[in-house]
């Protein structure tokens, strides 16, 4: 069950779920560096991507998850829905990872309306921010808690108002009408729901790794029961390659992708190298893991899923494979949603996989979900 949260009539937050039926809105993805459209169809034969777009955003327009220019902002948004010929306004977009806060937290057993209403009059006790009045919040009840059945355990996310404000109102200006407010965490864990099969005690962890910072989420039997943000990014990489090799940021950045030089074996040499600039992230992914295996008991784990620009790295899918010891691989959005060919052919779905999954996830959301 999701809450689309509003006060006063005003958007904020929007959990996630899916429900059959409705309309399907488009799936806005606004990263640091780029930012993706998605529309995706339902059809008797299943579900196909009718549309997907990409366009790199100018480095500084947002930076630590804040609409720095915002004018920059609402032209690219404008770019790249001509660019796209997508029709549909109405559209979810979601929160960055910088700024939003997403706990568990333990209530005694109540009913949605007086959990909302307690969360609301007690804001300070709940939410970590030192002014709660100027922040946005949604709950989730996830279930009975395991070892208390007199008390529920309860999904909270926060942000401060400003920061998504600055979204919000960059996407209205654009001509835009953003009705969901989502997560990247969960808009993975949506994606993940759709495409892969799963059973009730499987545990997946979805790992994006952006231009500035990587979202993880451990997933159980579907749903979400650890997230945890990394503020380290695949900029991060750029950076220490343009700095050891004393490289412009653009052509570091061009290196990390594609390799240095025209030689093959320098290309070689460089991509073998790539694994050692990868290792602060792959570190931080590591602990994190460690950290939620032994705090959750898990001595399993299916699956680590690698989305984002970051996870086009060579060699990092292999560094947290053999540092983890668990099947690691880059996550597919198109599993199970087909790919009209005039949109993404095979060989470019493979490619911008990575980039589409938070945007296709969005897209996946209907209005009316609760």
């Amino acid at each position: 069950m999701v809450h689309t949260l509003t006060q006063d009539g005003d958007l904020m937050f929007d959990i996630r779920g899916l429900i059959a039926g409705e309309k399907q809105l488009a799936g806005l993805d606004i990263g640091s560096s780029s930012i993706k459209l998605a529309e995706i169809q339902d059809t008797s034969k299943g579900r196909i991507l009718s549309r997907f777009s990409l366009m790199p955003l100018p480095k500084g327009v947002i930076v630590d998850g804040v609409v720095v220019k915002p004018e920059v902002l609402t032209a690219t948004i404008k770019e790249l829905y001509k660019k796209s010929g997508c029709k549909r306004r109405k559209i979810v977009t979601s929160a960055p990872g910088h700024a939003v806060i997403v706990k568990k937290v333990t209530f005694a057993q109540m009913g949605e309306a007086e959990l909302f209403e307690l969360i609301r009059d007690e804001a300070e006790k709940y939410l970590p921010f030192e002014d709660a009045a100027t922040v946005d919040f949604d709950c989730q009840i996830l279930g009975d808690h395991p070892y208390n059945p007199t008390q529920m355990e309860v999904l909270l996310v926060a942000a401060k108002r400003e920061i998504i404000e600055g979204y919000t109102k960059s996407i209205e200006t654009a001509g835009l009408i953003p009705v969901i407010i989502d997560v990247d965490s969960f808009a993975l864990e949506t994606l993940y729901e759709e495409n892969y099969e799963f059973k009730e005690g499987d545990v997946a962890v979805l790992v994006n790794i952006g231009a500035s910072i990587t979202n993880l989420n451990a997933v159980k039997g579907g749903g979400s029961i650890f997230t945890r943000d990394i503020t380290l990014g695949g900029n991060d990489v750029t950076r220490a390659i343009a700095d050891n090799l004393n490289l412009p940021f653009e052509a570091a950045e061009k290196a990390k992708i594609d390799g240095l030089g025209d030689d093959e074996q320098a290309r070689k040499l460089f991509r073998d190298g790539l694994i050692g600039y990868t290792d602060p992230i792959c570190s931080e992914i590591e602990r994190s893991v460690d950290y939620f295996r032994s705090t959750f008991g898990v001595e399993s784990i299916k699956q680590i899923l690698l989305s984002g620009g970051g996870a086009m790295i060579p060699g990092i899918t292999a560094n947290l494979a053999q540092r983890l010891g668990i099947e690691t691989e880059i996550i597919n959005p198109f599993k199970k949603i087909t790919c009209n060919e005039n949109i993404l052919d095979t060989e470019t779905a493979a490619l911008v996989g990575p980039l589409a999954a938070v945007s296709v996830g969005l897209a996946l959301r209907k209005l009316g979900d609760k």
